[in-house]
């Protein structure tokens, strides 16, 4: 098991470009890391970030986004092997009205 210091250095401090990177928390702040490194990450931090908190903590988190790219929530869907429509940005899109509709 990776210590909290330990899974910050090994995942790219320019994911997160808007917040001060020093003063991350793993623990406080794991809803964030783990959604910029699902969707900016190699597989590499993934596997890490898979490593340190959990599949099913990572997986609960993931599914509880108010918004993940359309990519990236395919990619999640495939990885986990879980089905869109329990990811509540993808429940979340479908039930908003489109005004222009090309």
């Amino acid at each position: 098991m990776k210590t909290p210091s330990d899974i910050l250095k090994s995942i790219n401090p320019q994911y997160f470009w808007d917040v001060d990177f020093s003063k991350l928390d793993p623990l406080k702040s794991k809803r964030l890391i783990i959604e910029r490194v699902f969707a900016l990450g190699t597989s590499k931090e993934i596997g890490h970030i898979l490593e340190f908190y959990g599949r099913d903590i990572v997986l609960n988190e993931l599914k509880n986004l108010k918004y993940l790219d359309p990519k990236t929530l395919n990619f999640i869907s495939l990885f986990f092997n879980a089905p869109l429509q329990s990811f509540k940005c993808y429940t979340r899109k479908q039930s908003m009205t489109q005004h222009w509709n090309f």
